[in-house]
């Protein structure tokens, strides 16, 4: 029987999901999420123990001035005896309120930083889980602001802001509450009075703020982004000298950064609580010592009285700082939620099929088009290869030869039609077993920054035998031995240590180590030269042999000894057969070549019966 949690996300599809999604349910509202983070687990318990810990600070606080005010009050009447009792007395709350403070301060820092990393991590977790199409639409820059200054300003959230506020609003009732008990009815108007005013003006503050702070989030992201954008393309800018270029497209989105918080500045320049406090002071202040003359207070209860009323500073002051924080975090966690909301079209079916696959791949009749475009770019495929044949894919640039590899491993689902392996719909296996059984090479490498060792075992438990062998028969062994540390020598950042060649062959080792049964390559030696080519193909045709192996290549030498062909043009299939049939039959094929071997069809036919 399906949990109820399982009912409730049945449509919202991903493609990885580390864990049970707990705050799935929350992300309607930036608030609601924000709350079920804060109370998550045994959050709640150190939430209630910083509260309780913050208002019995705030009441030992009032009372420590009560009592001084009786000092005074008993040293100006001649009356010393108490004089001793009230020092001890004094001493004992004063250190006591700053220790319970101190308490809260670390409880509260706990509770930030658990915060921040369960953000992070449901982020990162979410992040994993979208589909290839949802990464293609993002700016990474934009997204690693996300991901870490929006995520930051959630721990800000919980310290100091969501903590400041509440010992904000029991400085402001406390105080008040001591001024009800111990002082005449009518010195309580002048603190109403204040309190009242300022949830008026913070309102109007906040109003003024939430735009200002979106927009600041916003311009950060795209800032951002610009950075990334051009460090991630540092060595075209400078092959083609454009730092200017660069520079001038980051101080513009600087610019707007600053103009936001220029804006935010300007808001917090017209924020009038401080005003209306030295008012409200100046009104209590006349009204005590108005008192005083008719006999109803004495010196000491003037003290009490402003010491409390002095109290009501500090909300006063630290609302400006707060609640800016408190509009910084709530954009944040709207922007976050964007993302995190975002539904992905692949789901990663955790209870499908999980069986050794064999390689029969089926394409039947389908048709792709990218989410959110109307035109296809793949239209009526049809073809079946057996385990252990090689099919070759040619076409001119934009034909669809990359897309439709992707739609095999489902980095893509199709749109119509269906794709099988061994008889069974893609659909239908699950996502972790039938990537697992996959193999990608693409021509444009990506390795990680760390060592080579690392980069060609990815997460896999291999025995060293094993990786030498998969690097000696991708010819990588001989270079991987030249280096300083060998197969422990760092790559550096996207393996700029390397040279191309020896990144794709560091990559076809990491392949090879796979042992896939499926092997997509997608002009995977472009960057090899032809001797070590040949040593690799002839590694390949070895391991291979009972394997699938998809290969996209404009280079006769491996495509002649393809079992099938397809001949891609502008999305359709325009012809399939073996080499020696197309070059007959399929003038499209026919083309490919005598481009690109400036031979006529009587040439490039030579011998062929």
């Amino acid at each position: 029987m399906k949990s109820r949690n399982t009912s409730e996300l049945k449509s919202h599809n991903i493609e990885f999901s580390p864990e049970r999604d707990r705050f799935y349910r929350a992300r309607k509202r930036p608030i609601k999420w924000i709350l079920a983070h804060i109370f998550n687990g045994k959050n709640k318990y150190l939430i209630f123990i910083v509260f309780f810990t913050t208002i019995a600070a705030a009441i030992i606080n009032s009372q420590i001035l009560i009592m001084v005010g009786m000092a005074i009050d008993n040293f100006i009447s001649g009356d010393v005896s108490t004089l001793i009792s009230y020092t001890i007395l004094l001493l004992t709350l004063g250190i006591m309120a700053p220790s319970i403070r101190l308490s809260s301060f670390m409880l509260r820092e706990i509770l930030a930083q658990r915060m921040e990393k369960e953000t992070r991590q449901e982020l990162m977790g979410n992040l994993l889980g979208k589909s290839q199409s949802f990464h293609e639409q993002q700016k990474t820059g934009e997204l690693m602001a996300r991901a870490t200054e929006d995520v930051r300003m959630l721990n800000f959230l919980m310290s100091p802001a969501i903590s400041l506020i509440f010992e904000s609003f029991t400085s402001l009732i406390v105080p008040i509450i001591f001024i009800i008990l111990y002082f005449p009815i009518e010195l309580v108007i002048a603190p109403i009075i204040f309190t009242i005013s300022f949830i008026i003006a913070l309102r109007n503050y906040l109003r003024k703020l939430g735009p200002i702070t979106m927009n600041l989030r916003s311009e950060f992201g795209l800032m951002n982004d610009v950075l990334n954008e051009t460090l991630s393309n540092i060595e075209l800018i400078k092959a083609t000298a454009q730092e200017k270029l660069g520079l001038k497209s980051y101080e513009k989105h600087a610019s707007k950064y600053r103009d936001a918080y220029i804006q935010e500045g300007k808001a917090q320049a017209k924020y009038t609580p401080l005003l209306i406090l030295a008012v409200a002071l100046t009104i209590g202040l006349a009204q005590s010592i108005q008192l005083y003359f008719q006999g109803i207070l004495n010196v000491g209860q003037i003290i009490s009285y402003l010491g409390l009323f002095t109290q009501l500073r500090f909300p006063t002051n630290i609302s400006i700082f707060i609640f800016a924080v408190v509009q910084l975090a709530r954009a944040a966690s709207s922007r976050l939620l964007e993302i995190l909301n975002k539904e992905t079209e692949i789901d990663e079916n955790a209870g499908g099929l999980t069986k050794n696959i064999e390689g029969t791949l089926k394409f039947e009749n389908v048709s792709f088009k990218y989410p959110n475009d109307k035109n296809y770019v793949l239209r009526n495929i049809s073809f079946e290869i057996k385990p252990g044949n090689t099919l070759a894919i040619v076409g001119s640039t934009g034909s669809g030869k990359t897309t439709l590899t992707k739609l095999i491993s489902r980095l893509y689902d199709v749109s119509e039609g269906s794709i099988r392996i061994d008889d069974v719909n893609i659909r239908e296996y699950s996502l972790k077993s039938l990537r697992s059984q996959i193999s990608y090479i693409e021509q444009d490498i990506f390795l990680f920054s760390t060592s080579v060792y690392e980069n060609i075992t990815f997460g896999r438990i291999s025995s060293e035998d094993e990786i030498f062998t998969a690097a000696k028969e991708a010819q990588a062994h001989d270079f991987i031995s030249k280096l300083p540390n060998r197969f422990n020598s760092e790559v550096g950042e996207r393996g700029v240590q390397l040279s191309g060649g020896e990144r794709q062959r560091v990559a076809i080792a990491r392949a090879f180590l796979a042992n896939p049964k499926i092997l997509i390559l997608d002009d995977s030696t472009s960057a090899i030269d032809s001797e070590t080519e040949d040593k690799i193909q002839k590694a390949i045709n070895r391991i291979l042999k009972e394997r699938t192996t998809i290969l996209i290549t404009h280079r006769l030498s491996q495509i002649r000894w393809a079992d099938l062909i397809i001949v891609l043009k502008n999305g359709r299939m325009e012809a399939l057969g073996t080499h020696e049939e197309l070059l007959k039959t399929s003038e499209e094929y026919q083309k490919i070549f005598i481009k690109r071997f400036d031979k006529n069809v009587e040439e490039l036919l030579g011998g062929v019966q």
